[in-house]
């Protein structure tokens, strides 16, 4: 029975680590817009029979790569504390603190944008829907964020932007150097809404 348990324990770590293997390959060679079956064994190390084995479909594997790359830029996030501090300021950190990651990963999310299923897009970002809006949520309790507009929505719109944002700085339409200070400002602005002063409030 030891030995049994043993073998079982080593092959999922040979498992474990078969997978790690396939998703770096995948995320590599999405990012280089190269990516396929084959030559992700090939970058990976292992057969085309044990990816198939691990991924049935080609969307079934580009929906894990995007999973654990907004599984780690969701680590990002989380590790600002959601409750520590008046929401737009988390909010601004938050962002900050992700940019990083979802630089890395903007090539391979519009390329998988491309190739995956809307129903798989959204699946993918529900953590980062969830954080999102769980922030939101005590920002509208406090009084900082607007209430006038869906919750769901806003955070829709928030996931839009960083995508939007994320693309045009991999075509050079915005500097990088420059990209969390907009970002921040244009999610700031659709969360708080428009000011006291602004005319299109005074017409409402």
């Amino acid at each position: 029975m030891a030995t049994a348990q043993r073998l079982t324990r080593y092959q999922r770590e040979v498992a474990d680590r078969n997978v790690e293997a396939i998703l770096d390959a995948a995320e590599d060679l999405l990012q280089q817009g190269q990516a396929n079956i084959s030559a992700i064994a090939v970058l990976a190390g292992v057969s085309r029979v044990t990816v198939y084995a691990h991924f049935p479909t080609w969307e079934a594997l580009l929906e894990a790569a995007v999973e654990r790359a907004v599984r780690r830029t969701m680590a990002a996030l989380e590790s600002v504390p959601a409750d520590d501090g008046p929401p737009v300021e988390t909010l601004d950190r938050m962002l900050a603190a992700a940019w990083q990651h979802l630089a890395r990963y903007g090539a391979m999310a519009a390329a998988v944008a491309e190739l995956l299923s809307p129903d798989a897009v959204t699946r993918t970002h529900q953590a980062a829907h969830h954080t999102i809006g769980a922030l939101l949520e005590r920002g509208q309790a406090d009084g900082s964020f607007r209430t006038d507009l869906p919750a769901g929505w806003l955070v829709t719109a928030s996931i839009a932007l960083i995508h939007a944002c994320s693309d045009q700085v991999r075509t050079g339409q915005i500097d990088e150097y420059d990209a969390v200070r907009i970002l921040s400002t244009s999610i700031r602005d659709l969360f708080t809404g428009p000011s006291p002063r602004d005319p299109a409030r005074q017409d409402l």
